[in-house]
């Protein structure tokens, strides 16, 4: 992530949530407003030769700090670690201006569905349909009460959450929840892959619109599909690139000096969209909609490839 698109902020509070999630309070080291954002946004977290992730905002809408929740993933790529490890408050974090992939749309309803850390946008989208007095269904689930964020708060919402932990043999009954849920309704779903594909194969079998997801790592799409060689031409330049089988075209701009701001490597982000100017994509990416990928107008070129033999980008 380039420096210019975040800013320095300083560890106001650190919280443990549940067994391996610590939430961080940031605020600007002045005191002074943070970026504006909205329910579904989130934001990077930059730790200078560790990495890079990327975490939801689930703090208050509005407010003058951000909250993100940090769940410890010994396996993962440094930086939970690094915050459950060694970051302290009063220590300074690179954040990134936040991005919002998965905004909450006008509905007449909504039911909102949660495996795990996911819970963590959906706590700010509960709190904007609240603040416009749409009504809300909530289906939580994780391995175990202890380790599910928030779970103090959304219990006393008797009537509109329904809990379902793994360790006390309650399974989400995916199939009769959206049965049950107004046609109407819209449906957002966050959390591990077996749990959106579910709801997604059960929309689909129920005749339900698809719904709104968000994933925390690269879609199954991502790892399939021929990945052959392919060229890349620059429109402004002219300069044209080889993309070879085992290479992303965000490798080969990164080895050839051309800047495309990245972050996640996966697809999950949006931070290297890019303009297509001409050619069919390979759309690979968790980001765009399914009505974006017809458009064929632009690629996450961290995961996306081209359909034929040549793309050009408005690079």
């Amino acid at each position: 992530m380039p420096v210019e698109a975040g800013i320095d902020l300083r560890v106001r509070a650190m919280e443990r949530l549940a067994d391996g999630i610590l939430s961080l309070t940031l605020e600007h080291p002045d005191g002074g407003d943070l970026p504006p954002w909205s329910a579904g946004a989130h934001v990077d977290l930059v730790f200078e030769g560790i990495g890079t992730a990327q975490y939801s905002l689930c703090g208050p809408l509005g407010a003058r700090r951000w909250q993100v929740a940090v769940l410890h993933r010994p396996e993962g790529r440094g930086v939970s670690r690094h915050v459950h490890r060694a970051l302290r408050p009063g220590d300074r974090v690179r954040v990134g201006l936040p991005r919002n992939h998965f905004p909450l749309q006008p509905a007449p309803g909504y039911l909102f569905v949660a495996g795990g850390i996911g819970i963590t946008p959906i706590r700010a989208m509960i709190e904007a349909a609240d603040s416009i007095g749409t009504p809300w269904q909530l289906a939580y689930c994780g391995r175990s009460r202890a380790g599910m964020a928030f779970m103090d708060e959304l219990e006393d919402r008797a009537g509109r959450v329904r809990v379902f932990p793994a360790d006390e043999a309650c399974r989400l009954p995916v199939g009769k929840l959206l049965a049950e849920t107004a046609a109407a309704a819209e449906v957002y779903c966050c959390g591990p892959e077996g749990l959106i594909a579910a709801v997604q194969a059960e929309s689909e079998r129920l005749g339900r619109p698809a719904p709104h997801f968000e994933r925390f790592s690269a879609a199954p799409a991502a790892l399939q599909g021929e990945n052959r060689r392919f060229s890349v031409v620059l429109a402004r330049s002219g300069v044209t690139l080889e993309i070879g089988p085992g290479q992303s075209i965000a490798d080969v701009l990164d080895a050839r000096g051309v800047f495309v701001p990245t972050s996640c490597r996966q697809g999950v982000c949006g931070s290297c969209e890019t303009r297509v100017c001409a050619g069919r994509i390979d759309h690979r990416d968790s980001i765009l909609s399914e009505a974006e990928k017809e458009r064929g107008d632009t690629m996450m070129v961290c995961v996306s490839r081209a359909r034929d033999d040549r793309l050009t980008l408005d690079l």
